[in-house]
């Protein structure tokens, strides 16, 4: 099937689509008129790449895990950095401008669905892993590691959930003051 352009839609092209959706709407958008409208494309297109929303479903979650696996890849080139600073680039990895939206809907859909919870969890408990290792690189036994670890990456859903529209240099700043009272010996 194609697309109002003229070009055959993927399903990465519907994933796409269903996370904008997510992203302004929640998951109470996503359903499969609004989708189609948003792919520029008809249900016949959307039935070629999956068996019915359900299977769409759990498709944007798998790619949602994908994703931020992705971007969160960079965790472990930065072992080099020192730790201070591997803190401040993972926190600005999670409040990210292109993700900040999407990041905070998967979260509000994991409220309500088990599945999408345990992507998260599993995406999370990996995140949080790095988060403890910088601390301990810093040199924090690793029981208060574990405890700066768990603190830091709650906050950062704090952060997370306390953005504007944009992310600004003033919320910046905060994440940083946070990061120097966390890193107090």
């Amino acid at each position: 099937m194609a697309n109002a352009r003229g070009s055959r839609l993927s399903a990465d092209d519907w994933i796409t689509a269903g996370y904008d959706i997510l992203a302004e709407d929640g998951v109470k958008g996503l359903k499969l008129e609004p989708l189609c409208a948003r792919a520029g494309a008809t249900k016949g297109s959307f039935y070629w790449h999956f068996t019915d929303m359900a299977a769409y479903r759990t498709a944007l979650v798998e790619a949602w895990g994908e994703l931020r696996d992705e971007d969160r890849s960079h965790f472990a080139g930065l072992r080099e950095l020192p730790p201070r600073e591997r803190l401040s680039r993972m926190m600005e990895a999670l409040v990210d401008a292109r993700h900040w939206r999407l990041e905070r809907a998967m979260r509000e859909w994991a409220r309500t669905d088990d599945a999408v919870a345990a992507g998260v969890r599993a995406s999370d408990a990996r995140v949080v892993d790095a988060v403890r290792q910088a601390f301990v690189d810093d040199g924090f036994d690793p029981d208060d590691a574990d405890v700066r670890a768990n603190a830091t990456f709650a906050a950062g859903i704090g952060f997370l959930h306390l953005s504007g529209a944009r992310p600004s240099r003033a919320a910046a700043a905060r994440r940083e003051r946070f990061l120097d009272i966390m890193l107090t010996h």
